[in-house]
């Protein structure tokens, strides 16, 4: 229905919304970004997908997913339907709504670095018009979205909450989690004003289950890293609790699973070889970069932060201790890491301590290899080369290793087939619970 308080504009792409009729912008098509263009184009949503990777583009206007849990039949579908993918930015006019979902990573410094929103903002800056909304989608410090969007997006004399509307969702997936699909994950939505809320509201209303409002943009974009500190905080907690029970010969996970059985007042985290993904490993550190400028000094985040990044010299150090015992050197010795990814089941490296583990053991002056069912070749990444093929594992090539480090349980390894044939075993999941003589927990 149309509210006499909002503007022409606004009213207008209400109704667009509501009748289906909006044309839906994705800016970036990752794993935020395929999921989203997906669920909308599946309502009749005309979706334009904009990537600055030509090949990507390409890939997916030619019905190819790149993502391991999209399928090519859903892009073909999709595509089908009518949605297509541009590295043209001035197209950007032809979309209603304009959802970033670009990455936020962190620099050297363990600083955000916002250069793929700001870039974003600016090129599609110049092709704004009046009746559109723009939703920021990336994890970021409190702040961001009046701080860098709000300006930039005014720059051609049009008001936010009257011509166009600005709003900040931050983006909700659990890949290879197959008990949530994007609809099913509640989404929340703040405006940077009411009528910036009401139009967001109606946006994602079409395409996700339940929609929860806050009152601001800075309460959106807090939301977000609270959700993923009191990840980040846990996992720290139960980290430290591991090196304490390793020390004491207790196993930390025979506790955890002793401790779940409580009904009330203690959920299960549990330790490995440090944090990865897109979020985790990086959303402590937007919050206390910009408590910074309010004094603050967040030091239990921090700490947590500390003991996680410390996980995988904790898990080389028991590479080490198993190759001492077998009268072996690391320098020299031939490591099969098992496991890259960030997490089980999927193909995402980003921000995998895997990775981090097989740089400190190549640093060392081991041979490194790695297997992975889901990562047949090791990718281009920012900070990580490495030129690898994943290793087929049978029982002759896991016997000739000198030992075998398991950082991410994927399901399709065969773990009995490993423990009966490599020389030792560093386990940092948990995955071999009854003690063997060649298994050493990490």
């Amino acid at each position: 229905m149309e509210n006499e308080k909002f503007s022409e504009e606004a009213n207008t792409l209400l109704a667009k919304i509501n009748a289906n009729k909006a044309v839906i912008g994705i800016f970036g098509m990752g794993y935020v970004g395929q999921p989203l263009a997906l669920r909308y184009s599946e309502l009749g949503f005309k979706v334009i997908g904009f990537d600055i990777d030509a090949d990507k583009v390409a890939q997916l206007n030619s019905g190819i997913s790149h993502i391991e849990h999209i399928a090519d039949a859903d892009i073909a579908s999709a595509v089908e339907s009518g949605m297509e993918c541009t590295t043209d930015f001035s197209r950007t006019s032809e979309a209603d709504a304009l959802i970033l979902c670009v990455p936020t990573p962190l620099n050297k410094y363990r600083e955000p670095d916002l250069s793929y929103v700001i870039s974003t903002t600016e090129l599609i800056a110049p092709h704004l018009r009046a009746g559109q909304v723009v939703s920021l989608e990336s994890t970021t410090y409190p702040g961001t979205t009046e701080e860098e969007l709000l300006p930039r997006l005014s720059s051609k004399g049009m008001t936010i909450g009257k011509d166009i509307f600005l709003i900040y969702s931050p983006e909700r997936e659990d890949p290879g989690n197959e008990n949530f699909k994007t609809n099913t994950i509640p989404k929340v939505v703040g405006g940077h004003t009411l009528a910036c809320l009401a139009v967001g509201r109606a946006l994602y209303e079409k395409a996700i289950d339940r929609v929860v409002p806050v009152s601001s943009t800075k309460a959106a974009e807090l939301t977000k890293l609270l959700e993923n500190i009191h990840r980040a905080v846990n996992i720290g907690l139960v980290n430290e609790m591991k090196i304490v029970a390793d020390r004491m010969g207790i196993d930390i996970f025979e506790v955890i699973d002793a401790a779940a059985t409580k009904p009330f007042g203690f959920a299960a985290y549990y330790p490995g070889p440090g944090l990865g993904g897109h979020c985790i490993p990086i959303d402590p550190f937007y919050l206390t970069w910009k408590a910074r400028e309010y004094g603050l000094h967040t030091r239990f985040i921090e700490l947590s932060g500390e003991i996680n990044r410390a996980m995988p010299e904790y898990v080389v150090g028991k590479v080490v201790k198993a190759l001492n015992e077998a009268r072996k050197s690391l320098r020299g010795s031939r490591i099969l890491v098992l496991g890259i990814a960030y997490k089980r089941n999927v193909d995402d490296m980003r921000e995998s301590p895997s990775v981090e583990v097989m740089e400190l053991l190549r640093t060392a002056g081991a041979e490194i290899a790695y297997s992975d069912p889901h990562v047949p070749m090791f990718p281009k990444m920012r900070e990580h080369k490495f030129d690898l093929a994943s290793v087929e594992l049978t029982p002759k090539i896991v016997a000739g290793f000198d030992a075998v480090v398991l950082t991410t349980d994927h399901a399709k390894f065969d773990y009995d087939m490993i423990r009966e044939n490599a020389q030792v075993i560093v386990d940092s999941r948990g995955v071999y619970r009854d003690p063997a003589n060649n298994v050493i927990k990490a």
